[in-house]
């Protein structure tokens, strides 16, 4: 049920100082970046790593970015906000610092912003809440509606600007029970205010934050001994005459349950972990003590109860409408027997509601993302513990020596305990879907470890599926990535997976259709790249994309030639036209239009060659190869019965033949074997055919025997291009469907291979002095480009990072992935030598 994905460890073996005082953390995006921080010391430059911030993506886990982080002590805390684009860190001497990306490059880091309290400790940091919270109901999962299986919660930010807008800042309490607020104004300024959360100040040992509904902050805090009370506080974050104010109140306060245990007393003298069950919820905590041999582990909830009233109050007259006064109170969930001792604890971030239908609906289905915690033991061990009834979902048993994993049924006896420090988990976290684990053990490495969605519960393989598939569309409706859902996708399942994804989003409303069209996209894409079988696929998807991005761009460029025009917009008119007028003669169908919406200016159009000789090159590849189309593996098969693809492309096609006689210079460029040949008429006389093969979605046919005939005679017409779908991808997400862990080094490049060579087809091929292109600017870079490029981490897609072009028109165009790529991935910076 949980297996090692991979190791990544450092390449120059540095020695561990072992020092219990220095924590590690480490967080998990949304995006699927993982910031960590290790208590290691190179020997060989002297390097210390402890003041040090690492990040990484999952997909290349080796090409770590580790920031020197200016911070003076042992960095504490790390944080992520909710875009997964920023970080914060906090250290020993109460500084904090923002982080945010260089050139939008998972790579490059820089922080502009920071607060600090002098000298005293951050325990607890979080971002403020941004009224953004989801819900996800189990029980509706075989809903055909993605409204009624991700419901939006009426959640009220931390603080709002003029107009309801949250404002963006953080929140960090210190050892010496100080709460600090830092708000970011629209202008960029900081307002920066600081209180005492009551006005006995104490020790502060542990502490952490959680929200509530109406735009309250909770803070729990202890002073780290078990026979303390753990105390709570509400803090009120407002904005006055512009500065800010903290208001803080007590709440009720609880005592561990095993302090009044006869038995356990004195036990377990320390609490090591308090931490609320999740974010959105301050009703809820689960709290750790611990001695230097074992711990257990409590869950705490907050109840509303009726206050017993004295008895000579009994017997008076009741006042109409009055009710039994009502006070709060904590009470204890679930409490674990004695266990090892813990070292992290990781608590999931899915948003499963836990109402009693969807306990028992997950219950009897087997799914159980987002119900499971974390417990990480100084054996080296994990367990999986219900979040609520404490009991025991999962078992891992550690990176040790022999790294095997063996069966939950296996007596804890039988395993091989290897000689010397025993490696355990310093710091865990859970991916945002809960179907992975990070963890940081005391050597420095950093494990991936799969989580079974059923902890290792045998499923029929439709439930498994559908499991996926409903984990895929909570990422397509959040916009989080789904690096880790592919992690459990067999290539046997990539097929299902894509036909039934497609299906759900045919069911939803068109307004959500458009919302999600281009994200389906990108899944279906990263879907098809696990399996040999469907990798032709893949291209076609990324195609779509870029057919798509272009068709708007180039659309977005037209304007009403009169200002008192109808409500169309020329790009939709356009449309229109191109889907009624079925003639295979393209000036017979630009007549239709009013060319006069089209004129640009000959510079603009000139700087759009390269995007228009995509299109144009992409339709003679898709006509040529149409005779030889007929199987799933070749790339170009998934537009045969695409018809709004296809008749996408036709809307492009006319558009070009308008521009070609404002400026001839910008038409495609066609090889012909005869002069007087028009190349453009032909292959739209063609694809007209083509699309009218598959207009009707519902009833689409085969292309006739002359429309093959034609397209098997064009090779001999035309020169047909080959086509650089995109760069063979050197993620790991690819090489990981086996059981097999892959052990990678931190700064050494791990070279996969392709595909699976006996199912390769040659548009994969590349010969090693091949043209490298632009995959965005359609820009050929020769065969050892110097300029620099970024990759994207999840297709790999290759652009330059700087625009050769300065035009406004390509300007707009390359506007448009300067933070994210086509398919929504993050941009990474490459050598020159790997672009």
């Amino acid at each position: 049920m949980m297996e090692v994905a991979y190791v990544c460890e450092w390449e120059r073996r540095p020695k561990s100082n072992h020092c219990p005082s220095i924590p590690l953390v480490c967080a998990w995006s949304c995006r699927n970046l993982i910031a960590f921080t290790t208590d290691l010391k190179n020997e060989e430059d002297e390097k210390d790593l402890s003041h040090m911030i690492h990040i990484i993506d999952t997909e290349h886990p080796w090409d770590v970015s580790s920031i020197n982080s200016g911070h003076t002590e042992v960095i504490s805390c790390l944080e992520w906000d909710q875009s997964g684009s920023r970080l914060l860190s906090a250290d020993g001497d109460g500084q904090i610092k923002c982080w945010g990306m260089a050139e939008h490059l998972v790579n490059s880091w820089e922080s502009a912003l920071g607060s600090a309290v002098e000298g005293d400790p951050i325990v607890a940091l979080s971002w403020l809440h941004n009224g953004v919270k989801l819900a996800l109901h189990v029980e509706k999962s075989g809903s055909t509606n993605f409204g009624e299986k991700f419901s939006r919660v009426k959640f009220s930010p931390s603080l709002t600007l003029f107009g309801g807008k949250p404002m963006e800042g953080w929140l960090a309490v210190t050892v010496s029970g100080l709460v600090t607020v830092s708000l970011l104004k629209p202008n960029g300024a900081l307002l920066t205010a600081s209180e005492s959360l009551c006005r006995l100040r104490g020790r502060v040992a542990l502490a952490d934050v959680a929200f509530t509904g109406g735009g309250n902050i909770v803070v729990a805090a202890t002073d780290g001994s078990s026979s303390s009370p753990v105390q709570f506080y509400k803090v009120c974050v407002s904005v006055v005459n512009e500065k800010c104010r903290i208001d803080t109140e007590l709440l009720p306060s609880l005592f561990m349950r095993c302090t009044t245990d006869p038995v356990r007393r004195d036990k377990y003298p320390a609490v090591t972990h308090l931490k609320f069950l999740t974010r959105e919820n301050s009703e809820q905590v689960l709290l750790c003590a611990s001695s230097q041999t074992g711990s257990i582990v409590e869950c705490w909830s907050l109840r509303k109860e009726g206050l017993p009233v004295n008895n000579i109050f009994q017997h008076r007259s009741p006042v109409v409408g009055e009710k039994q006064p009502m006070i709060l109170k904590w009470r204890i969930l679930s409490a674990t027997n004695d266990l090892d001792r813990v070292s992290a604890v990781a608590l999931p971030k899915l948003p499963i509601s836990i109402s009693n239908t969807d306990l028992k609906v997950a219950s009897d289905t087997k799914f159980c993302p987002g119900l499971g915690l974390a417990l990480a033991f100084h054996d080296g061990s994990i367990q999986i513990l219900h979040r609520l009834s404490l009991h025991t979902m999962g078992v891992f048993y550690g990176p040790t020596s022999g790294s095997s994993q063996r069966g939950v049924d296996e007596p804890a006896i039988k395993r091989q305990r290897p000689g010397g420090p025993t490696v355990h988990f310093r710091a865990l976290h859970f991916s945002w879907t809960s179907l992975a684990l990070v963890g940081v053990d005391n050597h420095g490495k950093l494990h991936m470890v799969r989580v079974s969605p059923s902890m290792g519960q045998l499923l029929d393989m439709n439930i498994l599926l559908r499991h996926l598939l409903f984990l895929l569309e909570y990422c397509m409706v959040t916009g989080y990535d789904w690096w880790d859902v592919l992690l459990h996708v067999q290539p046997t399942m990539v097929h299902s997976l894509v036909e039934k994804l497609h299906e759900e989003y045919m069911r939803q409303n068109q307004a959500l259709q458009q919302v999600l069209s281009t994200r389906i996209v990108a899944v279906k894409a990263s879907l098809c790249k696990l399996s040999s079988a469907t990798a032709a696929r893949a291209c076609d998807f990324h195609a779509k994309l870029l057919l798509i991005a272009i068709s708007s761009t180039l659309k977005s460029l037209l304007r009403p030639h009169l200002l008192n025009t109808p409500d169309k917009s020329p790009g939709d008119r356009l449309a229109e036209i191109c889907a009624k007028n079925t003639d295979t003669d393209i000036d017979k169908v630009m007549i239709n239009l009013k060319t006069e919406e089209f004129v640009l200016d000959a510079s603009t159009l000139q700087s759009l060659q390269q995007l228009i000789q995509w299109v144009g090159d992409f339709v003679l590849y898709l006509l040529a190869n149409l005779p030889n189309q007929g199987s799933i593996v070749r790339p170009g098969f998934g537009f045969l019965r695409d018809g709004p693809s296809l008749g996408m492309l036709r809307e492009m096609m006319v558009v070009i033949r308008i521009w070609g006689l404002l400026k001839p210079g910008c038409l495609p460029i066609y090889t012909a074997t005869s002069d007087n040949q028009d190349s453009m008429s032909l292959l739209f006389r063609l694809l007209t055919k083509l699309w009218l093969c598959s207009r009707d979605e519902s009833h689409p046919q085969e292309p006739d025997e002359p429309l093959i005939d034609e397209c098997c005679l064009l090779p001999s017409q035309l020169l047909v291009p080959a086509l650089d779908w995109l760069p063979i991808n050197d993620g790991v997400v690819c090489k990981l469907q086996s059981k097999h862990p892959l052990r990678l080094q931190f700064c050494r490049p791990y070279s996969l291979p392709g595909l699976n060579s006996s199912a390769q087809v040659e548009i994969f091929s590349r010969s090693p002095g091949a043209q490298r292109m632009d995959n965005l600017r359609c820009l050929h870079m020769g065969v050892c480009p110097t300029e620099e490029s970024k990759a994207c981490t999840r297709c790999g897609c290759v652009t330059m990072l700087r625009s050769p072009n300065k035009t406004t028109a390509v300007k707009q165009w390359e506007q448009r992935w300067i933070k994210n790529c086509l398919c929504g991935g993050l941009w990474r910076r490459i050598p020159t030598t790997l672009s």
